[in-house]
């Protein structure tokens, strides 16, 4: 074949190549573009003291009234407002709302804003900020970790009134005023807060805003702009203007409650809320292993356009809009069981929309499966800009318990629609939801007075969501009694957190069992200042220790602290740990933990003759834990397996130290040792001591300073060391058996606490250098990376940074030097490290840590 040929052919196979790379990229675009949409958490506030998805369900089952008289801590005027004639001017007919009336308290602290910013700051940002945070925590994610990630903010939000007393103060806080008011901040504010660097949208399309603001949020997730989303709205009256403008208007009902779809519907009902979603795509959601409460399937935006008037509702326009959400979720109207409606309870939007439900849902499907149509604006009244969210969060639910709830103050139909052009039904009364042989679906609708109409398609999670606890998943095995972490920025708060961590427990904990609900506390919050642990091993017992946590008194099972600052630090003893059958009950218990002993087995097994696992399970000779060559090994594999078990709860460390043999495990988590080179410097360093050292020596623990002992010593010079300093008045001594024999009974004479270690040999001493050529031969090769956790050395007493720095060499000064623990730890203290996690079978190192900590 020519040149010329060989380009042609070349040519046509890059052709070729970036065709299919062309047609696999147009795939998977055209499959993210309808991609599910999961809800993996919720979070509220609405009023009737609703602080959460199980309360709203709670209140909207029971029917309960949420209707208070307006509030009297907002400055307004409550004895001038009422007036019975609705054209009286600056006057209101109506007398109660939905309120939300701890809508003014704020932990800005918690935040870290300061208290005249806050001051500043309209409640809509402070709720949603408050509510935000909670969404994140019941998905099992820390607020905290999430810094730096592409987290999207999609907030609904309409009221700008707010106008807060800043007399004396204008200049100084026009800023802070201006930022605080403005709602195009509130969804920055979140961002900023949290440390989000997603899309940060704030959307007013007025009663539609955060439906439109979930649409656009999941169209986001598809286009791949953000991998999760914060979506939701927020709405709290600064000031009685609502009230006395659409009562010019006579739009609001003379109760004051909505009357969604009813003959005696008389005008809407003004309330206040904030409800927050948390999206993530389907497929992303199911590798994170986050639960799926429900699946977005389709949604859809329009507006109304020209029609019969700006804030006038637009029937075809919303038949419009269904019609296009069920095309893209791949939908027909009988797919969809029940709608979310936006159910106003207005003489002329009810009936418009119903109209247009019964021409697009109600037609072609069967007359004995009709949908079903209700709103939660019955219960909790018209939340604006919260209310789109607050019928998503009511239909999850639903399909969550399997129930559509009735519509309140549904006395008849209203006789403006001719419900017998469809098949659509109101729900009068709670009705079980039957399985369809298919997923159960709902649609959601919500319409602004801006003309903007948004719709949704929500179908229950797939069943293998729902049939594996999500909680449960969290927690690899149940034990008898379990701990409930409980953490808050203040004790009033510690308080509460408690309470309401009864109150869910009380009301089923969302299916969940005990169990489940540790494990989500343990992983899934932020560690705060204030702290406090309940150990129940049954419902009983969780709801008296948290009771008693709430009244802040003592109870068994019940302690409480306040945290110190500091960076973790992970620590990794040398021998003493160690135990006949140390692994034989988390081998079986945690799979993580297995996982990693599994992976140490194999890579011991080149250089070993025994069973890991047999010695961990206590299976094998009992001998064999007496042999260095075993033991030393076999303590290092529990220190790595335990550390993935640390990692696997969410616990990770700012750094790592080990003492003695413990560096080999420390190197190895820390990433500067791989798992097999690590295996080779434990066990050939161990074959070495056993085979040279082993009969010559041997070593104590000695309550004296390192200049104390080394005074007393003398006698023995060259014959026994300071092999250790472990803290302020705590050493290890080492050298020739006979003559350590004497030190310990002279020092004892003395009246000093001695403890002989059960060894034979001396390790950290001259003893040491017999093997130095064997060690230099066995350990050649040994290939050592930079930490990627920082990792103390006690042998050098610094920062081990470099590539190279913990080669073979470096494992023969570790067993000659002296061990430097104590100076290590208190040079740790010093650049901020304050919290000592030792990761062993056994705690040989907390008294010393806790002398030089105290």
């Amino acid at each position: 074949m020519s040149a010329p040929d060989e380009q042609v052919v070349e040519a046509l196979r890059a052709t070729l190549k970036e065709n299919a790379r062309l047609q696999q990229e147009n795939s998977d675009l055209a499959a993210a573009a309808t991609e599910p949409i999961a809800i993996v958490s919720m979070a509220c506030r609405y009023a009737g003291g609703i602080r959460s998805p199980e309360d709203l369900w709670r209140v909207v089952s029971e029917g309960a009234d949420v209707y208070t008289p307006f509030p009297d801590d907002r400055g307004w005027d409550l004895e001038g407002l009422y007036h019975p004639d609705p054209d009286n001017p600056g006057t209101t007919y109506v007398r109660e709302g939905a309120f939300l009336h701890e809508a003014g308290r704020f932990d800005a602290a918690f935040f870290g804003i300061s208290p005249r910013e806050a001051l500043a700051m309209d409640p809509q940002q402070r709720q949603l900020l408050e509510v935000s945070w909670e969404a994140l925590e019941r998905a099992g994610i820390d607020p905290h970790s999430v810094r730096g990630s592409d987290i999207g903010v999609y907030a609904g939000m309409v009221h700008q009134d707010y106008a807060p007393d800043l007399s004396g103060h204008e200049d100084f806080l026009s800023l802070e005023r201006a930022l605080g008011t403005a709602g195009g901040v509130a969804s920055g504010r979140v961002a900023y807060t949290l440390g989000l660097e997603g899309p940060a949208v704030t959307v007013d399309t007025m009663c539609s805003s955060s439906l439109v603001a979930t649409h656009l949020a999941a169209q986001a997730l598809r286009r791949g702009e953000c991998s999760m989303a914060l979506v939701g709205g927020s709405t709290v009256m600064a000031t009685p203007g609502g009230f006395v403008g659409f009562a010019r208007q006579r739009a609001l009902a003379f109760d004051g409650r909505c009357k969604s779809y009813a003959a005696g519907a008389d005008g809407s009902g003004w309330a206040e809320g904030v409800g927050v979603l948390l999206l993530e795509r389907l497929s992303v959601a199911r590798e994170r292993g986050h639960q799926v409460l429900a699946v977005l399937r389709g949604s859809a935006v329009n507006q109304d356009g020209a029609s019969n008037g700006l804030t006038a509702p637009n029937g075809p326009a919303q038949q419009r809009v269904i019609r296009k959400a069920l095309a893209g979720a791949g939908l027909a109207p009988a797919d969809v069981d029940t709608v979310e409606g936006h159910g106003t309870g207005t003489v002329l939007g009810d009936p418009i929309e119903a109209q247009a439900l019964l021409a697009t849902y109600g037609q072609g499907r069967d007359p004995e499966k009709p949908l079903w149509l209700g709103s939660v604006k019955s219960v909790i009244g018209h939340t604006q800009a919260a209310s789109g969210v607050a019928g998503v969060i009511k239909t999850v639910q639903a399909l969550r318990h399997r129930e559509m709830p009735a519509t309140l103050h549904l006395d008849a139909p209203t006789p403006q629609v001719d419900w017998s052009t469809g098949a659509v039904k109101l729900l009068t009364e709670a009705r079980q939801w039957p399985d369809e042989g298919r997923p159960r679906r709902a649609g959601v609708s919500s319409f602004g007075a801006s003309g903007t109409n948004a719709h949704l398609i929500l179908e229950e999670a797939p069943r293998e969501e729902t049939e594996t606890g999500h909680e449960d998943a969290r927690v690899e095995a149940s034990a008898d009694s379990v701990p409930l972490v409980v953490s808050a920025g203040t004790p009033a708060s510690l308080a509460a957190q408690a309470e309401r961590l009864a109150s869910f427990l009380e009301n089923g904990a969302g299916g969940a069992s005990l169990t489940g609900v540790a494990g989500a506390l343990a992983t899934g919050r932020a560690v705060l200042g204030e702290r406090a642990v309940v150990v129940a091993g049954s419902d009983d017992e969780a709801l008296a220790g948290l009771r008693a946590l709430a009244r802040g008194e003592s109870a068994a099972g019940v302690l409480t602290g306040t945290g110190t600052p500091g960076k973790v630090v992970w620590v990794f003893p040398g021998q003493g740990s160690q135990w006949a059958g140390m692994g034989r009950e988390l081998l079986d218990a945690s799979p993580v933990f297995a996982e990693r002993i599994a992976a140490c087995a194999a890579a011991l097994e080149r250089w070993v003759d025994w069973s890991l696992v047999d010695v961990l399970r206590g299976d094998a000779d009992p001998g064999l834990m007496e042999r260095v060559d075993v033991l030393q090994p076999a303590s290092f594999a529990v220190m790595v397996g335990l550390a993935a078990v640390w990692s696997s709860v969410g616990v990770e460390p700012d750094a790592v130290v080990g003492h003695s043999q413990g560096e080999i495990a420390a190197a190895c988590v820390s990433g500067a040792l791989s798992l097999e080179d690590a295996a080779r410097v434990v066990a050939l360093r161990s074959q070495a001591i056993a085979g040279q050292l082993a009969g010559r020596g041997g070593m104590a623990s000695v309550a004296l300073s390192e200049g104390e002992a080394a005074g007393r010593l003398e006698r023995w010079a060259g014959r026994v060391e300071v092999a250790a300093v472990n803290g302020p008045s705590s050493v290890v001594i080492a050298g020739d058996a006979e003559a350590l024999d004497e030190a310990l009974d002279t020092l004892e004479d003395q009246g000093v606490r001695v403890r002989r270690i059960a060894v034979d040999y001396a390790s950290h001493t001259r003893h040491v250098e017999r093997i130095r050529d064997t060690l230099a031969d066995a350990l050649a090769g040994v290939g050592a990376q930079a930490p990627s956790i920082p990792f103390y050395s006690t042998v050098t007493g610094e920062w081990i940074e470099n590539e190279g720095a913990l080669d073979g060499g470096y494992w023969y000064r570790n067993l000659r030097g002296q061990v430097g623990f104590g100076p290590a730890v208190a040079d740790l203290l010093e650049q901020g490290h304050g919290v000592f996690v030792e990761v062993s079978a056994h705690p040989v190192l907390v008294q010393p840590i806790t002398e030089t900590v105290y």
